[in-house]
């Protein structure tokens, strides 16, 4: 694809414009063409961007008719797509997206309420439900809005007296943040009671920083990798390609196709495929990307995704047969095991295995299990304590369902049904405490620390197999 000749020189002087417009040496052309075209449009911008659909370049080439070449030229911009006003149309829309971006509340198969009344009792042993419940969990007919908390006003007031500027950049943008002096013992508390969304990048800000060996010159130094990576090749190209359209459907920000939004997640998503050559790109990725542009720009990002990757072992839940996620499996059994032996019992008789539920809420770090809202507060606690988070989370789901699974009616469709359906909590809240206590348990915690090592050692005894149910 040419750009037209109408195009001033000048859209092309940002750094970012000379990446990709050369193919390498053996790069495949088709993916050559992806990397290519993303990059040419990062120059030209694209016309209607965040209200209109775009027009398809890579999946489906621009065809050789007039009236296609002429609607593939009528759709790009010229490098000032974000510097007029706004149109009347783009006005309309972005008067009725929630507070998240969403202009549509997207579809979802098997909607059930994740109900508050179990998440009341403290992870303990109990036993079996009455042979009597019932087999299915309270469905919803569409995803509920985004809502506003009312403690929303008092908590950003905390947070504001909380959290204070470590250190400010040129422009007198804040850069770090700290927690102010006597307020360290407030953080873990007020983080599961609810970030407020205005106060949620520089809390995740924050969060990232004190992982260990993270500095000032860490984001640097990513962010010079970011740019790097744009200038070579991924193997991986088309498929994200194909990827990247369908990636949070329903939210302005990817709504246009090659708009802004879906060219910074190919880009984060090609970049990051070559950080790590064990697990390249997987599906999974996306939505955890596409959330994390919601609040911060692309090398961000990607030095997020990299920070993740290597602080809390994200590499070994993408590796090759998901290595990281079998053993959160294993400790969540372990978990099911010990405090509702009547549940483990049941997915076991009826042959239920947790892999064929749960593998998609740990590789998306249920991104796509949740609403966007309760996906937001998770990654609020995975920030501050680590993947454990989504561990318990996973148990909070069977926990709340585990008189359903016991019933005496269920069987393997019943338990697989919902527990493969999208999850509404009743009360996040609820559901935050709960989590927030089961990780409290310090005995719990040593239980999983040594779980975890008994997993490794069944790996390398080759037992791993039998382990999981």
């Amino acid at each position: 694809m040419k750009l037209s000749p109408k195009h001033p020189p000048s859209a092309f002087d940002s750094p970012s414009s000379y990446v990709s417009l050369v193919p390498s040496e053996g790069e495949d052309v088709d993916g050559f063409h992806v990397r290519n075209t993303y990059a040419q449009l990062e120059a030209s911008g694209v016309k209607g961007d965040g209200y209109e659909e775009g027009v398809e370049r890579t999946r489906a080439r621009i065809g050789t008719s007039r009236t296609s070449q002429l609607q593939a030229e009528e759709a790009l911009g010229d490098g000032q797509e974000k510097k007029r006003e706004l149109d009347a149309r783009e006005i309309k829309l972005l008067q009725n997206v929630d507070r998240y971006g969403f202009f549509s509340i997207p579809s979802h198969d098997r909607l059930v309420l994740l109900p508050s009344a179990p998440l009341l009792k403290k992870l303990a042993p109990v036993p079996a439900g009455p042979p009597s419940a019932s087999t299915n969990a309270k469905s919803i007919n569409a995803l509920p809005p985004a809502k506003i908390s009312p403690r929303e006003s008092s908590r950003i007031e905390k947070w504001t007296r909380m959290l204070v500027p470590q250190k400010r950049g040129v422009g007198g943008n804040v850069e770090r943040w700290d927690v102010r002096r006597g307020k360290e013992a407030k953080l873990r508390s007020r983080t599961y009671k609810g970030v407020p969304d205005r106060w949620r990048r520089a809390a995740w800000d924050l969060m990232l920083a004190r992982m260990p060996g993270v500095s000032a010159q860490t984001f640097e130094r990513l962010a010079a990798e970011y740019r790097e990576n744009l200038e070579r090749p991924s193997s991986f190209d088309i498929q994200i390609d194909l990827d990247v359209p369908r990636t949070i459907s329903g939210h302005i920000m990817f709504r246009t196709r090659y708009g802004a939004g879906q060219r910074s997640l190919f880009h984060v998503l090609h970049a990051f495929s070559l950080r790590c050559t064990a697990c390249g790109y997987v599906q999974g990725m996306g939505p955890i990307a596409a959330t994390l542009l919601c609040y911060f720009e692309p090398d961000r990002v990607y030095a997020v995704l990299v920070l993740l990757h290597d602080a809390y072992k994200l590499h070994r839940v993408f590796d090759a047969g998901f290595p990281g996620m079998l053993e959160a499996i294993y400790v969540q059994e372990r978990v099911m095991a010990r405090a509702m032996p009547a549940v483990y019992a049941a997915c076991s008789r009826h042959g239920v295995a947790t892999t064929a539920y749960a593998t998609k809420w740990y590789i998306t770090l249920f991104a796509n299990s949740v609403p966007f809202q309760t996906q937001l507060r998770l990654w609020d606690a995975f920030l501050l304590e680590g993947y454990d988070v989504f561990v318990a989370m996973a148990v909070a789901v069977v926990w709340a369902y585990r008189d359903h699974i016991t019933a005496a009616a269920a069987n393997f469709e019943t338990i697989l049904s919902l527990l493969s359906s999208f999850f509404v909590p009743e009360d996040e809240d609820a559901l935050m405490a709960w989590i927030g206590n089961m990780l409290a348990d310090k005995k719990l915690r040593a239980s999983i620390v040594q779980w975890r090592a008994e997993w490794q050692a069944l790996v390398r005894e080759g037992k791993d197999g039998a382990a999981l149910l």
